[in-house]
């Protein structure tokens, strides 16, 4: 219990309780944005964010008119990526209807022949291009492959179909040089002009890109099914504007 002598100077009116003060309107929305300020603009950046990736990617990023998969140990120039990709464009058709035809080289970096133990960088690098590939095929992204190792390509996707259209039986990986051209053998693709490439961050010199892809190979995407069929539309047209003439000198063994 409290003491008299502390009780006898209190006031009455300090025991009241206090009247509780009314903001208006506008002290209230003053004192929610002081407290809340960083909280919107927080949110209002992140939606922000968003909307602008949205926006990009389905209304200013043209979407292509053909994807083609590049499949090989090392990453292209990118010199030569974006002239083949001039080129190729020119043997196509604008399909999306947006006034322009593009084909889109998806580059996958892959070392079939590479058995040795990896760094872990190196094992990170083929982890990352095993899974990339697996999801171009499983969802029928690319109709057409340029392949540097056509061999460790269908020997680990079973992707690819004969020269003549017909499917492959699924122990017929070994016929893989049925089911492919040489870049050499396509007059279309050897005629191609497309310059040279510069030393960029993973080649050291420069040079002809027409030499660099000689030692490629392509071949048609042989897995199609009602689930992908729109993506893959228009891949035979632009496969058979591109080996015309064709003639395989690849032989058994």
């Amino acid at each position: 219990m409290a003491s008299y002598r502390y009780e006898r100077d209190i006031d009455p009116k300090d025991l009241a309780p206090r009247k509780e003060r009314q903001y208006t309107r506008k002290e209230k929305w003053a004192n929610w944005w002081d407290y809340n300020l960083k909280w919107v603009i927080l949110i209002g950046i992140a939606v922000a964010f968003v909307a602008y990736n949205f926006i990009g990617q389905y209304f200013f990023v043209p979407k292509p008119d053909y994807n083609i998969a590049v499949v090989a140990p090392y990453y292209l120039p990118d010199d030569t990526v974006t002239a083949l990709q001039t080129a190729l464009a020119r043997y196509g058709e604008d399909r999306n209807g947006d006034g322009k035809v593009l084909v889109t080289l998806n580059v996958y970096t892959l070392d079939y022949s590479d058995e040795d133990p990896q760094t872990e960088s190196a094992a990170y690098l083929t982890m990352a291009g095993t899974t990339k590939l697996a999801t171009d095929v499983q969802g029928g992204l690319s109709s057409i492959f340029l392949l540097y190792d056509p061999a460790g390509f269908e020997d680990n996707t079973g992707t690819l179909r004969y020269l003549d259209g017909s499917l492959p039986a699924p122990d017929s990986d070994d016929d893989w040089w049925n089911m492919v051209y040489k870049w050499t053998d396509c007059p279309v693709l050897a005629g191609l002009d497309l310059g040279e490439y510069r030393a960029d961050t993973t080649h050291a010199q420069g040079g002809d890109s027409q030499q660099y892809l000689s030692d490629f190979y392509i071949g048609m995407r042989g897995a199609w099914n009602t689930a992908t069929a729109e993506n893959l539309a228009g891949g035979e047209e632009l496969w058979q504007a591109l080996t015309a003439g064709a003639v395989s000198t690849l032989r058994e063994g």
